[in-house]
């Protein structure tokens, strides 16, 4: 029931008057209500992304994949990514994850996958127990290079490199995929075949570096705005 200018104002006094330094903690806080403000006032400007449309017309033609076996993978943690798995089966136990997770999977998803990215949005506003429209909306497109202030088609985040940088000793990984628990920090980031036949963990669903390609080429293909 508080405002968001009570917020802000309330974060701003408790990180002495600062807004974009000071407390690291408290100025990411206050980027993260900004950007939830900026989704709110544009779900208000712009209607139709409401209604399923893209922020960005000419990404209505992006040629998504009909994948039914591949999104079920990624919603029940199947991939064979060890970090996509472990969040999507975080938010299926917990209805919840970490906002650099929830870029992750969704990247993984439209650009790794190609599978259109309002068949996950869906998925997180069933599951998500902070399930927001215009927040889960804005972050979905700005994943997908299809909102506004998106990231560039090009810019395709590598799974595993996130999960080296963000989780170096694999201490989330080993948290949700306890069959890999007891392998060394490097190798449970991306297991051999040999250490995923003996965990009964899955081969990785698809080839990282290809289909960043094939994300690239249908994106860079699209007519111009």
């Amino acid at each position: 029931m508080l405002s968001p200018g009570q917020a802000l104002r309330a974060a701003q006094a408790a990180n002495h008057g600062e807004l974009e330094s000071g407390n690291a903690g408290a100025a990411t806080w206050i980027n993260e209500l900004l950007w939830r403000e900026f989704y709110q006032h544009l779900l208000a400007a712009c209607p139709a992304l409401s209604m399923h449309q893209p922020m960005k017309p000419e990404t209505a033609a992006v040629p998504w994949r009909d994948a039914p076996d591949d999104l079920r993978a990624w919603q029940e943690g199947r991939t064979g990514i060890p970090i996509v798995d472990a969040a999507m089966r975080q938010l299926l136990a917990l209805g919840w994850m970490h906002n650099r997770l929830r870029m992750v999977t969704a990247m993984f998803l439209s650009k790794n996958l190609l599978i259109d990215w309002r068949l996950g949005e869906a998925w997180f506003m069933a599951h998500l127990v902070d399930g927001d429209l215009a927040a889960n909306n804005g972050g979905w497109q700005w994943s997908a290079s299809t909102g506004a202030d998106s990231v560039p088609y090009f810019r395709v985040f590598n799974p595993l490199s996130q999960s080296r940088k963000f989780d170096p000793r694999g201490v989330f990984l080993r948290e949700w995929l306890p069959e890999l628990a007891h392998l060394d920090d490097s190798a449970i980031h991306d297991p051999s075949p040999m250490e995923r036949a003996a965990a009964g963990y899955p081969a990785p669903i698809v080839d990282l570096p290809q289909s960043r390609l094939r994300a690239l080429e249908a994106f860079g293909n699209l007519p111009k705005a």
